[in-house]
C-alpha cells in the first residue's frame, strides 16, 4: 500500500534544500504510482534527492519512487540492461559486473538513482565518454493521465526524452547499453603547476581513461590529479609526483590497486558518506575548446570563490545529441564546485562566476545551484524550444511543471 509520510522536516540529501511540497507518498506498486499521478492536479517524482535544488520540488503532491520494484534485466543477446525507475547505480553495478557486463562510466557517487542522473545530465568524467544519459537506448514514461509512453533510439521524441528534467512524466524503465566488464586503476598524482595545465589541458585529461582534477584555486598548483587507468599502462602526469597516501577512507580504492569498473569509477564507497555530506554543489559546462579560458576566468575570482570551497572538480565530458544534455553538440570541460553549506554566500558568488563564464556559454548541471534561468539558458540550447514543444505534448495540463522548469526552462 501506499504510504503517505508528513513533509516537515524533508530535505534533500545534504540538507540545503528543504522541500515545500504539501503531500510527500511513497507508493509501493507501480499501479498505486498510476493512482497518484493520475489523482493529482500537480505532481513531481522524487529520487534519491541528490539534486541541491527545486528541480524536484512543488506545491502539490511529491511521488517519492524509493518504495518501489527495483527490478533489473540483463539481455546478453542485445547486450542491454532494463531497469525499474527506482534503481540507484550502487544497486545496478555489482550486478553487471557479477554478470561479466559494465556501463562506460559512473558518477562520483554510486547512492544517487538511475534515473535521476540520467534525467539531469549527471556525468562522470573521460575525454571520449558521454554522460550517463548516453548509456540509454529506451525509455519508458508513465504520462499525467496514465499512458506508458515508450520511446527507443529509432524514435523522432527519443533524444528530447532522455534528459527531461523530470517535465514529462514518471520514468518507470530505462534500457542501457552495456560493454564487457573490465578493471580499473586509481592513481594519485600531486602539485600540478597551473601552468602546465593551461598549456597542454589535453595531455593532462588524456593521461587515462577518466581525470579529475581537484582545486581549491588558491596557489599556484592543483593539489591533486586523480586519474582512472585502464590497461596495464602505469599512467603518468608530467610535473607531478605519485602520491603515496589515498584521498581517504571514504574514497574507492587508490594508488594503483586494479580492481572492476564497479568498484573504481566512482570516486566515493556505497558504504561510506559520500564527498563531504553537508554541502552545496553547482557545476557548469563549456566548451572544450573555451576551457583554457574558463579556467583562467575562474581563477580569477579566486579571493571571493575559495574562501567557500571545499574543492573544485574539473573533469571532461564527451559531446552528445540529446537536446538538454550539458554536452549537448560539444566535447566539454566542466568546472564542479563544492561549496561549503553556506546558502546565502554561495548564491551571492554564483553570478559573479556566471558572468565570468558568460564569454564561453556555460551551461549548469540541471541538479545543481545555479542562478541563470530561461532567458540566459535558451539561446545556449539548440533544441530549448522543441523541448518546450515536447513537454507540452506530453504534459498538456501541465501537471509536472513547477517553479524550477518555469524559471529555467519555460520562462514564466
Amino acid at each position: 500500500m501506499t504510504r503517505t509520510v508528513p513533509p516537515t522536516g524533508l530535505t534533500n540529501w545534504s540538507g540545503n534544500h528543504h522541500y515545500v511540497a504539501p503531500r510527500f507518498h511513497e507508493p509501493t506498486t507501480v499501479d498505486e504510482l498510476v493512482g497518484l499521478i493520475t489523482g493529482s492536479t500537480t505532481v513531481k517524482i522524487l529520487g534519491t534527492r541528490h539534486a541541491f535544488n527545486d528541480i524536484a520540488d512543488t506545491d502539490g503532491d511529491l511521488v517519492s519512487l524509493a518504495g518501489l520494484p527495483t527490478d533489473i534485466a540483463i539481455n546478453d543477446t542485445a547486450a542491454t540492461v532494463t531497469l525499474t525507475g527506482a534503481v540507484t547505480y550502487g544497486m545496478l553495478a555489482p550486478v553487471l559486473h557479477e554478470a561479466g557486463w559494465a556501463l562506460p562510466n559512473l558518477a562520483s557517487l554510486p547512492h544517487v538513482g538511475v534515473a535521476g542522473a540520467v534525467a539531469t545530465g549527471t556525468h562522470g568524467s573521460g575525454d571520449a565518454i558521454g554522460s550517463l544519459a548516453t548509456a540509454v537506448s529506451g525509455i519508458e514514461i508513465l504520462t499525467g493521465d496514465g499512458e506508458v509512453v515508450e520511446l527507443d533510439r529509432g524514435t523522432g521524441a527519443f533524444r528530447g526524452a532522455v534528459v527531461n528534467l523530470g517535465a514529462f512524466g514518471a520514468v518507470v524503465r530505462l534500457t542501457l547499453d552495456l560493454i564487457p566488464t573490465f578493471d580499473v586503476a586509481q592513481y594519485v598524482f600531486e602539485g600540478l603547476p597551473f601552468d602546465d595545465l593551461l598549456d597542454d589541458l589535453d595531455a593532462v585529461t588524456g593521461a587515462g581513461y577518466s581525470v579529475s582534477l581537484f582545486t581549491t584555486w588558491d596557489g599556484d598548483t592543483i593539489p591533486r590529479v586523480l586519474v582512472k587507468s585502464v590497461g596495464d599502462a602505469v599512467p603518468t602526469v608530467a610535473g607531478t609526483t605519485p602520491a603515496t597516501e589515498s584521498l581517504g577512507p571514504a574514497w574507492t580504492t587508490q594508488l594503483g590497486e586494479p580492481g572492476p569498473w564497479s568498484e573504481r569509477l566512482a570516486h566515493f564507497r556505497l558504504d561510506s558518506t559520500p564527498s563531504v555530506g553537508e554541502e552545496i554543489q553547482s557545476e557548469y559546462l563549456v566548451d572544450r575548446a573555451d576551457a583554457v579560458a574558463a579556467i583562467r576566468a575562474v581563477r580569477a575570482l579566486t579571493e571571493r570563490v575559495t574562501p567557500l570551497l571545499y574543492a573544485t572538480e574539473i573533469r571532461t565530458v564527451a559531446a552528445s545529441d540529446l537536446w538538454l544534455d550539458p554536452a549537448y553538440g560539444r566535447d566539454s570541460v566542466a568546472i564542479h564546485f563544492t561549496w561549503k553549506r553556506d546558502q546565502q554566500a554561495v548564491l551571492a558568488v554564483l553570478p559573479s562566476i556566471e558572468a565570468a563564464l558568460a564569454p564561453f556559454a556555460p551551461r549548469p548541471h540541471w541538479g545543481k545551484l545555479f542562478t541563470l534561468e530561461a532567458a540566459q539558458l535558451t539561446p545556449r540550447y539548440d533544441k530549448l524550444a522543441d523541448f518546450r514543444w515536447m513537454a507540452d505534448y506530453f504534459d498538456p495540463r501541465g501537471k509536472f511543471r513547477n517553479d524550477y522548469l518555469r524559471r529555467t526552462v519555460f520562462g514564466a
